[in-house]
């Protein structure tokens, strides 16, 4: 009779830093909209606001692409938060960058 082999797999958490990623791309589009939303109903006027949620806005989806590239350095954890984290927090990064250059 053959030997049966069982195998155990221990469950993994999350890597924390790639749900704080994650998290801060979701703030990060969300800004953007009321960015826009704001732009829309002021009507051009008290830019000044705009301008302090969007940079707000640009500076967390670059905390969100720093902290979901530290992640990858977590240990005995899963890093699907990481990656789309940090993909998506470079491209909202990215976006960003290419609005402010528009405006410029």
């Amino acid at each position: 009779m053959a030997k049966r082999y069982r195998y155990a797999f221990a469950k993994k958490k999350e890597a924390g830093k790639g749900k704080l990623s994650a998290g801060l791309a979701v703030a990060s589009f969300l800004l953007f909209l009321t960015a826009v939303l704001l732009s829309f109903f002021l009507e051009g006027k008290y830019g000044f606001i705009v301008g302090s949620v969007s940079l707000f806005a640009a500076l967390l989806s670059v905390y969100g692409f720093i902290m979901g590239l530290l992640s990858f350095s977590e240990e005995n954890c899963k890093h699907h938060t990481s990656v789309i984290g940090s993909i998506t927090n470079g491209f909202i990064t990215v976006g960003w960058i290419f609005l402010f250059l528009m405006g410029v």
